[in-house]
């Protein structure tokens, strides 16, 4: 049994209880969320109520890198969301994440993108965003990011390069020290400075 506490068409509000340590929430008899010592589920999808969380949108301009920190440890996925986002100087966008900082190396991963021949890069610092591009191209699209156990992430991304009608690919995972909590967006060169878009992320 649980510590019970149903709402019932018919008597109202009705408690019940006993020492199990859990507590369930019901809509006339029908259990809707239970609360106990591994965190609460519910058990019915509620439409009103949103799991996913939206963080600020942060212009990706005058920086060489822009960070999304304080994520809390319970996310699993992080879908990561670029517009018009530039680059001052031929070199290809990046995202980075962390646990307690920024992880730097171990990543496996490529991008790559066909017009009209294929292009390849393997990039071992960061998820790759793009192909390697000139200073100016603006990408827009979406990355996610994904928790695949054992603070082990995976990673795929698609951005639209319209001004040279391209669409640019990217892939890959990568291992950190915990559970995630910064995502940051830079450059292979860690050099160049951003110079025009927005990006925000959605977690869950």
């Amino acid at each position: 049994m649980a510590v019970i506490i149903n709402a019932s068409t018919s008597t109202g509000l009705v408690q019940s209880a006993d020492t199990s340590g859990i507590l369930e929430f019901q809509s006339n008899g029908t259990t809707k969320a239970t609360l106990n010592s591994s965190g609460l589920a519910i058990s019915q999808y509620n439409p009103s109520i949103s799991l996913v969380t939206s963080g600020t949108a942060l212009a990706t301009t005058s920086n060489t890198s822009i960070d999304f920190t304080s994520i809390p440890s319970w996310v699993k996925r992080i879908t990561v969301m670029f517009r018009g986002v530039s680059q001052n100087t031929s070199t290809t966008l990046i995202l980075q994440i962390g646990s307690g900082g920024v992880t730097t190396s171990g990543y496996a991963s490529t991008s790559s993108f066909i017009a009209p021949s294929t292009h390849i890069l393997n990039v071992t610092t960061g998820f790759p965003i793009n192909n390697s591009s000139g200073g100016g191209e603006a990408f827009s699209g979406l990355a996610t990011i994904c928790l695949l156990g054992s603070n082990t992430y995976c990673f795929s991304a698609v951005v639209a390069d319209t001004a040279n009608a391209q669409n640019h690919f990217g892939a890959g995972s990568v291992v950190i020290g915990g559970a995630l909590d910064t995502v940051r967006l830079t450059t292979i060169s860690g050099t160049a400075t951003l110079d025009a878009g927005s990006f925000n992320i959605l977690y869950e």
